[in-house]
C-alpha cells in the first residue's frame, strides 16, 4: 500500500509507475550559451548541448538560466483508466534551470529593481507585502529555491518579470513540466533505478538518487541550494525533490485521448503541483507524481520554476 505525505501538502494523488529504462548521461556537463532572442531550431529528445538563455533582472546584477526544451512527446499511463497509455505532445519552449531562487524572488519582494525615490510605475501586477519573520525559515538564502510561495504569489512575479523584461515569462503547464522532467526517457525518473527495486517502499535508502534528488531520506528536513545536484538529460535540475513547484494548470484527471500541448480546464478548485520535496518519499518525486494545493496556499515546500514560450 502506498504511503501519503501530508505533513506539508495537500490532495497528493497517485500515478502509476512506468517501465524502468537506463538514462544516459555526461551529455548535460556544456551549455551553448544565448544572450538575446532568436529562432532556435527542434532537436532530438536527447541534446548533447543543451541551449541556455541567460536573463538579466533590468535594474539589477541578478541573472537565472533558461534551458530550451525541443518538441517532444511522453506516454502517461492514466490511473483513473486502468493504467491506459496517452501520448503526449508538447512544442518546444524554454524553463528555468532550477527553482527560482531567493536572489531572483527577493527583487520582486523587496522592490530591489527600484531606487529609492522611484515609484512603482504600472498596475500591470502586485507585489506581495512583506513577510513577518525569514521566510527562508533559516534554512539558508542565496542561492536557495524561494519557498512559502502561493500559486497567486508565483503568478504575480511571472507578470512583474515580464514587463520588466518585456519578454513573456509563465508558470509552466503541467504537459511542459513533465516533458521536462522526463528528460526523454521512460522511467519513474530521468536516472537509472534498476539497482534500487526497493526505493518505493517509503522514506528509505536510494544510493541511485543520491547524486540527482532531495527527498526525506538525504535532505535533514531541509532545502537545499538549487542546482546542487545532478542535471536530468536536459540540463535542469531539481525537477525530482527539493521543493515543489506549481505549474499552471487547473487540477483535473487527464484527458481521455492523446493531446498536444494541454492547458487543462479554465478553472477548478485547486492548482497542480510537481516534482516532490524534501519532506517527500521517493515515489512522490517521480516525474509522473502529481500533487495539489489551494492557489492561496503556503508551505515550506513549496517554490516555483519559469516558462517562457519562443
Amino acid at each position: 500500500m502506498m504511503r501519503v505525505v501530508r505533513s506539508f501538502q495537500k490532495g497528493i494523488r497517485f500515478a502509476p509507475l512506468a517501465a524502468l529504462a537506463l538514462v544516459a548521461f555526461g551529455f548535460f556537463c556544456s551549455s551553448i550559451l544565448l544572450t538575446d532572442k532568436g529562432t532556435v531550431n527542434a532537436q532530438t529528445a536527447v541534446q548533447a548541448k543543451p541551449k541556455v538563455f541567460v536573463q538579466e533582472i533590468p535594474g539589477t546584477t541578478v541573472k537565472f538560466e533558461l534551458v530550451f526544451i525541443p518538441d517532444g512527446e511522453f506516454v502517461f499511463a492514466d490511473p483513473t483508466k486502468g493504467g491506459q497509455k496517452r501520448k503526449v505532445k508538447v512544442k518546444g519552449f524554454w524553463l528555468g534551470r532550477t527553482e527560482v531562487t531567493w536572489d531572483e524572488y527577493d527583487v520582486f519582494l523587496y522592490k530591489l529593481d527600484l531606487t529609492e525615490d522611484e515609484e512603482e510605475e504600472t498596475d500591470a501586477y502586485a507585489r506581495p507585502s512583506r513577510p513577518y519573520g525569514a521566510p527562508d525559515m533559516g534554512w539558508g538564502h542565496h542561492g536557495y529555491p524561494a519557498i512559502n510561495i502561493h500559486y497567486q504569489a508565483a503568478e504575480q512575479y511571472c507578470r512583474w518579470l515580464s514587463y520588466k523584461t518585456k519578454r513573456k515569462f509563465r508558470l509552466p503547464t503541467e504537459a511542459e513540466w513533465e516533458r521536462a522532467a522526463r528528460g526523454g526517457t521512460t522511467g519513474p525518473f530521468s536516472f537509472d533505478t534498476s539497482a534500487n527495486p526497493s526505493w518505493s517502499l517509503g522514506c528509505v535508502a536510494f544510493p541511485q538518487a543520491e547524486p540527482n534528488m532531495w527527498w526525506c531520506n538525504n535532505s535533514g528536513n531541509t532545502t537545499h541550494p538549487a542546482g546542487s545536484k545532478q542535471a536530468n538529460p536536459y540540463g535542469l535540475h531539481d525537477m525530482h525533490g527539493n521543493v515543489w513547484e506549481w505549474v499552471g494548470d487547473w487540477y483535473a484527471s487527464y484527458p481521455s485521448a492523446a493531446v498536444t500541448d494541454p492547458t487543462g480546464p479554465s478553472s477548478g478548485s485547486n492548482r497542480i503541483l510537481r516534482s516532490g520535496s524534501w519532506s517527500a518519499d521517493a515515489q512522490i518525486c517521480r516525474s509522473a507524481y502529481r500533487g495539489y494545493g489551494a492557489p492561496g496556499e503556503r508551505s515550506t515546500a513549496y517554490g516555483f520554476r519559469l516558462a517562457r514560450s519562443l
